[in-house]
């Protein structure tokens, strides 16, 4: 894919603010600059070195648009590998507009999404492992995301499966001068060598396709159902837990009749705690769909707590039993979810009901939403859930669907070559199974590429990066 012409975007959020940073990148990006900018200094752009920042305006015929800092980053030595200016200009949605249009009249053309990352790529500035980590950069919304996207964006990630192709590659060429010589029966790639080099490269795939559900735990967040019966402070907790008014909360029982989910970071992760219906008996049409949604929202949580009235509990038996009944069906239903079972309101209780209740339920947790009692302890437990090891090892940790997927598929590749060894399978059918495993890892780090993946990558990337 050659690229001669030069583009054009808003490298900043669209609308009014301080400033505003438009980007052009291409072959004739500093000449069309030029075109336009009028230094204060009476510098040509064309002439200046790499890496300078100048001051001055632009202009058209003796229009001027605005007074802008202009950047110059000759290629290679840019973010894309070609001529790249950067013009800071004042945030006016007006000046950005006229400015834009001004160098679209000038022969620039209007930026994709993520074509300035796609340039990065083709011009090896980046591996695609790490121009998908760009992506991420951008969305990251707590420490646990950005720094998994910075580790991937260094390149940590791609630099593990580079080195594993390329020592799988060595034998691979070496199977393949087999196949050369296969009438004289003789062997280059020293089978026993090549049993441990699969051996290895099997627990470094494992490692990294086991970090996938991590990894997707803290680039989205972790979903956590709140549920129980009606007016026991599902609401309350909400708004307690966000520090805001989020929820409707009143003494009427099924006031909340749908699903409200908010996101609060917790020492870096985030969880998205969603607010469900009551659950109970009901002939209101309204709130039994809400209900409904509430099972719903159990099967797509990760972690649920169970949130129980403990007034309640000591004052009305036939509650007590109907609590069991409805978390033991939770726990049958959802046997491999954890389940935390906060009693609230527990500042209407004394020692001796508190120590009642604790004793009814199994692994209860006393809480007072109202009170915020108790509820740095739940956030606790929440993040006692999370296996955030890995991010203090600096561990490579897989975020991405399609690096989880190419993972999976040379794994069993990998084993295929495996069993090849062990039963004796002639070279060349060996062959087929590592130039299949060599493909997969070629995907990844974008080695093996196609205009259709590219585009679905970058498509979803913002326009001006």
């Amino acid at each position: 894919m050659i690229i001669q012409d030069t583009i054009v975007a808003l490298a900043t959020p669209s609308g009014s603010g301080a400033i505003a940073i438009l980007r052009l990148s291409g072959l004739d990006a500093i000449t069309i600059a030029a075109e336009v900018f009028r230094s204060s200094s009476n510098k040509d752009i064309r002439l200046v070195k790499s890496h300078t920042i100048h001051l001055g305006n632009i202009v058209e015929n003796h229009k001027i648009f605005d007074q802008v800092l202009l950047s110059v980053f000759k290629g290679p030595n840019s973010y894309t590998g070609e001529n790249v200016i950067e013009i800071s200009c004042h945030g006016s949605v007006y000046i950005q507009q006229q400015i834009i249009q001004l160098l679209l009249r000038k022969g620039c053309r209007m930026a994709k999404p993520g074509e300035f990352t796609l340039r990065a790529f083709l011009n090896g500035k980046l591996d695609l492992s790490q121009a998908e980590a760009v992506a991420d950069l951008i969305a990251s919304d707590n420490e646990a995301s950005h720094q998994v996207a910075m580790q991937q964006m260094r390149g940590g990630f791609s630099n593990e499966i580079a080195k594993l192709r390329e020592e799988l590659l060595n034998f691979a060429s070496l199977i393949e001068l087999e196949l050369d010589f296969a009438e004289e029966d003789v062997e280059f790639a020293d089978r026993t060598q090549f049993k441990e080099l699969l051996d290895r490269i099997v627990f470094v795939l494992k490692r990294l396709i086991d970090s996938f559900s991590v990894g997707n735990v803290i680039k989205n967040g972790i979903p956590v159902a709140i549920v129980g019966e009606p007016n026991v402070g599902k609401s309350t907790l909400l708004n307690v837990l966000l520090n805001e008014e989020r929820a409707i909360v009143s003494d009427i029982a099924g006031t909340t009749r749908d699903t409200i989910e908010d996101e609060l970071v917790i020492n870096g992760i985030g969880f998205r705690f969603i607010d469900t219906a009551g659950i109970r008996e009901t002939k209101d049409i309204v709130e039994s769909i809400g209900i409904k949604k509430t099972f719903e929202k159990i099967t797509q949580a990760q972690v649920v707590i169970y949130l129980v009235d403990s007034y309640q509990l000591i004052n009305d038996s036939e509650q007590l039993s109907r609590l069991k009944i409805e978390i033991a069906k939770i726990k049958e239903q959802f046997p491999l979810k954890p389940l935390i079972v906060l009693a609230n309101k527990a500042d209407k209780l004394d020692d001796a009901q508190k120590e009642s209740v604790l004793k009814e339920i199994e692994n209860t947790h006393l809480l007072s939403a109202k009170e915020n009692s108790g509820v740095e302890e739940l956030k606790e437990q929440l993040l006692s859930f999370v296996n955030t090891g890995a991010l203090r090892n600096n561990e490579t940790i897989i975020t991405n669907t399609r690096h989880y997927d190419s993972l999976l598929k040379a794994l069993e590749e990998v084993q295929k070559v495996q069993f090849g060894i062990q039963s004796g399978v002639s070279a060349d059918l060996m062959a087929i199974d590592i130039r299949q495993a060599l493909y997969y890892f070629g995907e990844i780090t974008g080695q093996v590429t196609n205009d259709e993946l590219l585009g679905n990558i970058f498509a979803n990337f913002c326009i001006g990066k």
